[in-house]
């Protein structure tokens, strides 16, 4: 058994797709129009291409406790996902510079260093480095 898809939840998928492509730098594995505004989006790492895949998910627009759910994720300030970094520091001066807002600074905690952002899309991401 293996994690082939991951999803996040999103109210915006286009908003989302900017975000996480323009911004992040994941590269589009599938767009597929779904009728009725949404879409099977999924994307991958640029340098990992045929590893896991993530789902720009709409279920906040479909599913009232998805959204609940999210929204008291980010009230509490606790990441719905991380996503693991070969250079915290660098990575996290590459966003500042394109305008992502950090709710936490890199910072050490024993073996991993660790920074959260928001993506915008009312998530907040956790960033991990291995020490």
């Amino acid at each position: 058994m293996k994690v082939t898809l991951i999803s996040i939840p999103v109210r915006d998928q286009q908003k989302a797709l900017a975000f996480y492509t323009e911004k992040l730098g994941f590269l589009v594995k599938k767009n597929e129009d779904l009728g009725n505004g949404n879409y099977w989006i999924t994307l991958v790492a640029k340098d990992w291409q045929n590893g896991p895949e993530l789902l720009l998910e709409p279920a906040p627009n479909h599913f009232e406790p998805s959204k609940v759910y999210q929204d008291a994720l980010l009230e509490a300030g606790i990441p719905y996902t991380q996503f693991s970094v070969e250079d915290l520091s660098a990575e996290f001066d590459r966003l500042i510079e394109m305008g992502v807002s950090f709710t936490m600074k890199p910072s050490e905690m024993g073996n991993v260093k660790v920074a959260i952002f928001n993506d915008e899309c009312e998530n907040l991401i956790q960033l991990v480095e291995e020490l």
